[in-house]
């Protein structure tokens, strides 16, 4: 599990490779990530939008930006957690995700930017 906390926002992130989606004979490689964020702050922060940079070795580098994670926008109160899965998929058996989230404060009304930690996408039998 990769970790960062900013500005009293706790990011957790755990990675598996999905064989049953991936496609190794035409360089699919289908990866999967559970995000857990946890509010360690004393505020109200709403979850506003996220900045993606995917890295692939065999293909360009590529950003996403979109409002909030899988359709929703939560709002996470003092001590309260937002878990959601998504996908990435690589043409290559080795890459990595790292990003942003963009946050309001829901008391000040200010926007708070946090790293989403630098975590790796690998094929797992590139391991024996």
């Amino acid at each position: 599990m990769t970790v960062a906390i900013t500005n009293g926002i706790k990011v957790s992130v755990e990675v598996s490779f999905n064989e049953q989606y991936s496609t190794i004979q035409k360089n699919n490689y289908i990866f999967n990530y559970k995000i857990t964020i946890s509010n360690e702050s004393i505020f109200s922060m709403k979850l506003i939008s996220r900045e993606w940079f995917i890295f692939d070795t065999l293909d360009f580098p590529r950003i996403i930006r979109g409002e909030g994670v899988i359709g929703e926008q939560p709002i996470l109160e003092s001590g309260e957690s937002f878990t959601y899965s998504s996908s990435c998929d690589l043409q290559s058996t080795l890459g990595k995700m790292q990003g942003y989230y963009y946050f309001e404060n829901l008391i000040s009304n200010i926007e708070v930017k946090v790293n989403i930690p630098s975590f790796t996408l690998m094929y797992p039998y590139l391991l024996n």
